[in-house]
């Protein structure tokens, strides 16, 4: 069984810094990565990165939000600077081996003055 631990969410101020982890319990993911959702709205991806650190991004988040990923610790990053409000969202991680998608339980990012 595929276990994602994602932590580092938290209340941030308008401009500020966060970094997110994500834990995975098996190593060999093809695609990680990093979705938010908004209550009442669709999840959408934040950032993906291949298991040969191809990256991508939203256009949202270009210039500001960095995915990283270390493959020894089966640990994927999410730096996430020069944060606005309406980055405000629940933050899950995602990971795709052999077709299949695992979800973790998402981690809150509140971005508030």
């Amino acid at each position: 069984q595929v276990q994602l631990v994602e932590s580092g969410g938290g209340l941030v101020q308008p401009g500020g810094s966060l970094r997110l982890s994500c834990a995975a319990s098996r190593s060999d993911f093809s695609v990680m990565g990093w979705y938010r959702q908004d209550p009442g709205k669709q999840r959408d991806m934040v950032a993906t990165i291949t298991n040969d650190l191809t990256t991508r991004y939203a256009d949202s988040v270009k210039g500001r939000f960095t995915i990283s990923r270390d493959n020894a610790k089966n640990t994927v990053y999410l730096q996430m600077n020069s944060l606005k409000p309406e980055d405000t969202a629940v933050y899950s991680c995602n990971a795709v081996r052999d077709g299949n998608n695992y979800w973790g339980q998402g981690t809150r990012v509140t971005v508030s003055s």
